[in-house]
């Protein structure tokens, strides 16, 4: 086994009808753009009923019909905000833990260490979060995945990877191993994805290939690290 494999996200996601949340982070291939993907898939009519919107540099998830939210409070969320040159991406509200903890003057893995996994069992998804350190002599990253302990939910676990951005490479973190009942949590290291220049091929190449019935939406940023300027996209499968 190559442990320094690289594959495109269409290969790492493709044919796999699951993986539920997924965050990806990294660097474009020309070293110019920090990279950040956000997507989110469901199997309910609850989860299915989202979409994401843009208000003020942030990025939300928010009821696609208000009249069919059942229970909003594992499924409505900031997934995208930015604290100084730190861009946070998560699968929750920890979004905001981890905004309110850098402005303590915490760190990244500091503030999670309040939270835990999603307290939704048999699943217990865990929780999963990036941050962008958006400094163009010296950009870095880091995600973190928070889950259970065992079958019953007993307690948590936390891993923290820490990363120095190299032109080219992502890494991809994701809630599940596939579809199943109850659904396998994500296992071992985030996963080395090849990042390219192109912000809609890099769009394309993740919603054409994640499972067309559960795929609800992805938001995907760019931000060009010398000026700060950021180009995003965001796909909703609801219109």
């Amino acid at each position: 086994m190559n442990i320094y494999e690289v594959k495109t996200m269409g290969e790492r996601i493709a044919g796999n009808p699951y993986v539920g949340r997924g965050i990806v982070t990294g660097l474009s291939a020309s070293g110019k753009y920090a990279v950040s993907a956000y997507f989110i898939m469901g199997r309910s009519a609850n989860s299915r009923n989202r979409v994401f919107v843009e208000r003020g540099g942030e990025v939300f998830t928010e009821p696609f019909d208000a009249s069919k939210v059942v229970d909003p409070s594992l499924i409505i969320y900031a997934a995208v905000r930015q604290y100084e040159d730190k861009l946070i991406v998560t699968n929750g509200d920890q979004t905001d833990t981890v905004y309110e903890g850098l402005k303590k003057g915490i760190s990244f893995s500091e503030a999670l260490e309040s939270r835990c996994f999603e307290p939704d069992g048999p699943n217990f998804t865990p929780r999963i979060s990036s941050m962008t350190v958006l400094n163009a002599d010296h950009p870095r990253y880091e995600l973190s995945i928070l889950k259970s302990v065992d079958a019953e939910g007993s307690d948590c676990v936390r891993y923290t990877f820490s990363y120095p951005a190299k032109a080219g490479l992502g890494h991809f973190i994701h809630t599940y191993v596939t579809d199943g009942s109850p659904i396998p949590s994500f296992q071992g290291e985030p996963e080395r994805v090849s990042v390219s220049d192109d912000l809609n091929a890099f769009a394309a190449d993740i919603w054409d290939n994640l499972n067309e019935d559960n795929r609800i939406s992805l938001h995907v940023r760019y931000t060009e690290l010398a000026t700060g300027k950021v180009t995003e996209k965001i796909i909703n499968k609801n219109h």
